[in-house]
């Protein structure tokens, strides 16, 4: 179990990234949501023990992240947003360096751990391969195949199908899938389908703060009854947001459907929306603004 207790972190330049942050994330698959901005990739390197929060506690366990964070790097699985390699070094050198930096000293054990991984992340007919040659994808499964070097119990992943093509992200969403059912896997994105797809609990960062947390399908019966569509012309889009709160608009077959956030029946031809998780995600993020704009 990982435990976040009122972590704020306020960069040197004023900027509040994080503002009272509270989380407990079982073992399993936990989605982080959240807008580009909305401080995913600080959280994450803070938990990750990469920068120290302002204020707050981290526990995972029995370790005291903040105090010991020596202790959770010997436990921990990385994969940031952008990481760099040597790319003229083959996966399996490479990966055989990152085992010695983790600590694998006897070169039996590294032989089974790199092989172990290269079979795992599907890379080993590229093992000689050098990484400057490898697709999008095939990065990101390196990136996994080095976050999973000495067993942790705690995997944190960054974006990790930003710029995938449709197949390799499936291949890379089945993969951690099945890392996630033994380990702590933090899968922090702006993708709605990644966590609807994966993740039995999910929360809502934007602003800075939790602004939603449960289970996904919980979190979208809540939702029925607050969220409604219309297919209009394009150029009724204007009128239709001068009037309603549009949480979000997409093109079909030349015609505009919008979705409106309101608690009761707006009327003038409006339906209600079963709902998806993208809904509720899109919900959340104008309440969030809302709550800023009343607040400023």
């Amino acid at each position: 179990m990982l435990t976040l207790t009122g972590v704020s972190h306020v960069y040197p330049n004023g900027t509040r990234a994080l503002d009272e942050v509270n989380l407990a994330i079982p073992t399993g698959m936990f989605g982080l949501l959240g807008p580009n901005g909305a401080g995913k990739s600080t959280l994450m390197r803070t938990v990750a023990t990469l920068q120290t929060p302002s204020a707050g506690k981290i526990l995972f366990d029995d370790i005291d992240v903040i105090a010991q964070p020596e202790r959770l790097r010997e436990t921990l699985g990385y994969l940031p947003q952008d990481f760099g390699v040597y790319p003229r070094v083959s996966a399996y050198d490479m990966l055989d360096h990152m085992c010695v930096l983790k600590g694998i000293a006897s070169a039996a054990d590294r032989k089974a751990t790199v092989e172990t991984l290269l079979n795992q992340t599907n890379l080993w007919a590229v093992r000689g391969k050098a990484i400057a040659g490898f697709s999008g994808g095939m990065r990101q499964r390196f990136g996994i195949a080095q976050a999973l070097i000495g067993n942790p119990r705690l995997i944190i992943v960054d974006e990790p199908t930003a710029g995938l093509d449709p197949e390799e992200r499936n291949r890379f969403l089945n993969l951690l899938a099945e890392i996630g059912e033994n380990v702590v896997v933090i899968l922090s994105t702006h993708i709605v389908e990644d966590v609807a797809d994966l993740c039995p609990r999910m929360a809502v960062l934007a602003a800075g703060r939790i602004q939603l947390e449960g289970a996904p399908q919980e979190l979208i019966a809540q939702a029925r009854g607050s969220v409604w569509a219309k297919t209009i012309r394009r150029d009724e889009l204007e009128a239709v947001k001068a009037a309603h709160e549009v949480i979000s608009t997409r093109l079909f077959a030349g015609r505009t459907i919008v979705h409106i956030l309101s608690d009761h029946d707006p009327g003038q031809g409006f339906t209600p929306v079963e709902g998806g998780l993208e809904d509720v995600y899109f919900a959340t993020l104008a309440r969030t603004r809302r709550g800023l704009a009343a607040a400023a």
